[in-house]
């Protein structure tokens, strides 16, 4: 998997695209992601003993991995990602623009 929690990533499809946000948690079998201040919608609340008036909550729905590309921090745009290993074994993500190293998997 491409994306991680704490990425930075830009929506690229969707009534949120070109939207840039990190990742708060990513759901691998079911490949979505939760990104802060996207895809929001409001759950109704009832009245209760917790929430004495009721309300709307607004919260940050899940979006579908395949509408997220990982922002690359040199530069600086949505890029593809790929592998490569180091001669010690480590696995890298990498830039397919740039060849930017993009952090270790």
């Amino acid at each position: 998997m491409r994306i991680r929690r704490d990425d930075t990533v830009e929506v690229i499809t969707g009534a949120d695209k070109g939207l840039r946000a990190r990742v708060l948690r990513v759901d691998p079998r079911k490949g979505k992601a939760i990104v802060e201040g996207v895809n929001r919608v409001y759950k109704h609340l009832r009245r209760s003993r917790k929430h004495p008036q009721g309300g709307r909550l607004e919260i940050e729905a899940p979006v579908d991995l395949s509408n997220l590309q990982l922002v690359c921090s040199k530069c600086n745009k949505g890029v593809r990602v790929g592998a490569r290993r180091d001669d010690d074994g480590t696995k890298h993500r990498v830039c397919r623009a740039c060849g930017a190293d993009l952090g270790e998997v």
